[in-house]
C-alpha cells in the first residue's frame, strides 16, 4: 500500500455511522466483498471497469460510503497510468456525496479529494476528451478553498493561456504568484518551474529564469528539481545568449528524462533546444530513442508538443542534410513496425501535431493550439552551435563530485530506472529491460518485474507472477490460498487474475519513494521483493 492509498476494511464498516435495512453500518456485504476482489485485480482496464461497475451498484442500493470508496479507488488507479481525463466523473460524484453527506468523510479524504479536483480540472488542459464545462469546477473549487487560493489562481491563469486568452492569463498569473500555499496547491517546489514555462511561452525569456532561479540554486525540496528547472530553462537560455549553459542543462536533464515515465512532457523542450541550438542529429537520436513512447503518451497535449517538436527536428534535420537517415517507428495496434527517412517521419509527426491541435481547437472554439504548433515549426536556429559535453562530462554531473556522480549508499535521490538497474547489479541478478522501461527477470519460479508508477516515477511497484498456473475450474480454491496469504503475510498482495481457461497468480508491492531513497535502502526493497515473490511462487507450486 502506498502512502496515496487509504483503503477500508470490515473495521471502517463498523464505524460508518448511517444504519439501514442490511444491517447496523448500511454497508451493503456484497459489495464490500466485491470491492475487496477489485482492489487485488492487477492494475488496467479490467479493474477500472469492476470499480465503475461496484460504484453504479452502490449508487442503485443507497450505498454512498461503497460508492465513494470504490471511486476512490477508480481515480487512483487512473492517476497510476496517467490517465487524469478519467477524474472527472467520480470526483464529481464524490464531491455530491461530500455536500450531502460530509460525515461519511475524515479530514484526511476531504483534503485527498480537493486534490483530485484540481488534478480532473487539469484534465481540460491535457485532452479535448474532457468538455470545455469543466471550467466551471473551478468556481466549485474556489467555494470550497477561497477564491484567493493559489491553485484556483493558477488553474485560472493556466486555462485562460490554452484558450490562448494572454491578458486574462497575465493578470491571473500575478495574482498565482502572489498567493499563499495552499494544501491543494501541489509541490511548491514546482510551482516556479510551471511559472517560467508560462513566461517562456509568452517570450518573457529573462523573467522566466528569474522565476527558476532557487531551483538552479539547489534551495529547492523537490525530487523533480533540478532537472525540470534545467530543462524549463533550456530556451531562455538560447534565446538570451547563453548556450554553453543550455548545452550543459540539456545532457544533464536528458540524462534523468530519457527514461522517466512521468517526465514524457519535458521532452518536447529537449527537441526544442536540439532544433534551435542547431543539433539535429541529437534531435534524431532522441527521437529514435523515445519515438515508442508516443503511443503511450501521458496525454494528448503532451503528444501534440512532442509531435510538433519531432516534426520541426525532421525539418531542420533534412536542412542540414540528415534527410538520408532512417528511424525505426515500431508497430503499435494494427500499424506495423517501419523504417522511416527523416523527411517521411517529420509528415507523419506534423500529421499526429496538426491532428490534435485541431481537437483541441475545435473543442475550444479557438484557433490557439493550431498557431501554436504553426509558430514552432516556423522557427530557426538560434546562433552557432556549441559543443554538447559528452553524458559522462563532470560538468553535467551537478554538485556530485567528478569521480562519484552516483548518489552515496545513505544519500537520498530520486528513483530512476538505472537505480534500480544498479541495485540488481549489485546483487548479480540477471534481467532484461523493456522499451516502456519495466524490468523483468525470474528467480526460481517467480518472474518478477519492477517499474516505477505514479505521476513522477515516485513509486517503486513489484509484480511477482507465479510460474505455475491453474486450471479454471481450481477458481475457489485460488481465492481462498490468495486470502489466506494475505491474512498471514504482509506481502506481497496476492491476487488472482483469470486468462480464459488458466489462473493466474500474482502478488503485488507498491513503496512510495516520492521523498527520495538511498541506494542502500533501495537495495533492501529489492531484496524484500525477490525474496517474497520467491516464497509466493513457490507456495503456488507447493499447491496439490
Amino acid at each position: 500500500m502506498t502512502g496515496r492509498e487509504r483503503r477500508r476494511g470490515p473495521v471502517d464498516d463498523l464505524a460508518d455511522p448511517v444504519g439501514r435495512q442490511r444491517g447496523s453500518t448500511g454497508r451493503d456485504r456484497h459489495l464490500l466483498a466485491a470491492l475487496a476482489e477489485a482492489r487485488d485485480l492487477p492494475d488496467g482496464p479490467p479493474r477500472l471497469v469492476e470499480l465503475e461497475r461496484i460504484a453504479a451498484q452502490a449508487d442503485a442500493g443507497g450505498d454512498d460510503r461503497s460508492a465513494v470508496e470504490a471511486r476512490l479507488a477508480l481515480i487512483d488507479t487512473a492517476l497510476l497510468h496517467g490517465e487524469r481525463w478519467r477524474l472527472v466523473e467520480p470526483v464529481r460524484r464524490c464531491l455530491a456525496v461530500l455536500d450531502r453527506r460530509p460525515e461519511l468523510f475524515d479530514d484526511a479524504e476531504v483534503d485527498l479529494l480537493l486534490r483530485h479536483q484540481r488534478y480532473a480540472v487539469e484534465a481540460l488542459l491535457g485532452t479535448p476528451r474532457v468538455g470545455l464545462d469543466q471550467v466551471r469546477s473551478v468556481d466549485d473549487l474556489a467555494g470550497r478553498i477561497g477564491a484567493d487560493a493559489e491553485a484556483v489562481a493558477e488553474l485560472r491563469c493556466r486555462i485562460a493561456d490554452h484558450l490562448g486568452d494572454e491578458p486574462t492569463a497575465r493578470e491571473w498569473y500575478d495574482r498565482w504568484r502572489a498567493a499563499e500555499p495552499d494544501p491543494v496547491s501541489g509541490c511548491p517546489g514546482c510551482a516556479p518551474a510551471r511559472r517560467a514555462e508560462l513566461l517562456a511561452g509568452w517570450g518573457e525569456w529573462p523573467a522566466a529564469l528569474a522565476e527558476l532561479r532557487a531551483a538552479l540554486d539547489g534551495t529547492v525540496e523537490c525530487t523533480d528539481q533540478p532537472e525540470r528547472a534545467l530543462t524549463a530553462a533550456l530556451l531562455p537560455w538560447l534565446r538570451t545568449g547563453e548556450p554553453e549553459r543550455a548545452a550543459v542543462a540539456h545532457v544533464r536533464a536528458y540524462r534523468r528524462h530519457r527514461t522517466e515515465r512521468g517526465a514524457f512532457a519535458y521532452l518536447a523542450t529537449h527537441l526544442r533546444f536540439c532544433a534551435l541550438g542547431g543539433h539535429p542529429g541529437r534531435g534524431l537520436d532522441i527521437l529514435a530513442d523515445q519515438l515508442p513512447r508516443l503511443d503511450h503518451p501521458h496525454d494528448d497535449l503532451t503528444a501534440m508538443e512532442f509531435a510538433a517538436a519531432g516534426a520541426l527536428v525532421c525539418a531542420l534535420a533534412v536542412d542540414a542534410g540528415l534527410g538520408g537517415r532512417t528511424l525505426r517507428r515500431p508497430a503499435f495496434g494494427d500499424r506495423p513496425a517501419a523504417e522511416l527517412d527523416v523527411g517521411t517521419l517529420g509528415a507523419v509527426l506534423l500529421g499526429v501535431a496538426t491532428e490534435l491541435a485541431g481537437s483541441f481547437d475545435a473543442r475550444n472554439g479557438t484557433g490557439h493550439q493550431t498557431g501554436r504548433i504553426a509558430a514552432w515549426l516556423a522557427e530557426r536556429p538560434v546562433g552557432s552551435a556549441v559543443p554538447l559535453p559528452a553524458d559522462d562530462d563532470p560538468a553535467t554531473a551537478g554538485d556530485a563530485p567528478a569521480d562519484d556522480p552516483e548518489p552515496g549508499e545513505l544519500e537520498l535521490a530520486p528513483l530512476t530506472l538505472s537505480m534500480i538497474t544498479d541495485g540488481l547489479d549489485r546483487r548479480g541478478d540477471r534481467y532484461a529491460v523493456d522499451a516502456d522501461g519495466t524490468v523483468v527477470g525470474r528467480w526460481g519460479t517467480a518472474v518478477i518485474q519492477f517499474r516505477r508508477v505514479g505521476e513522477r516515477g515516485e513509486i517503486l511497484h513489484a509484480r511477482a507472477l507465479a510460474g505455475r498456473r491453474l486450471p479454471a475450474g481450481r477458481r475457489a480454491e485460488a481465492y481462498a490460498f490468495c486470502n489466506a496469504w494475505n491474512h498471514d503475510r504482509l506481502l506481497p498482495k496476492a491476487y488472482v487474475h483469470e486468462l480464459g481457461d488458466e489462473l493466474l497468480l500474482g502478488g503485488d508491492l507498491s513503496t512510495d519513494l516520492a521523498h527520495g531513497v538511498a541506494p542502500a535502502q533501495l537495495t533492501v526493497l529489492l531484496d524484500a521483493a525477490v525474496t517474497t515473490g520467491v516464497a509466493y511462487a513457490d507456495a503456488v507450486a507447493a499447491l496439490p
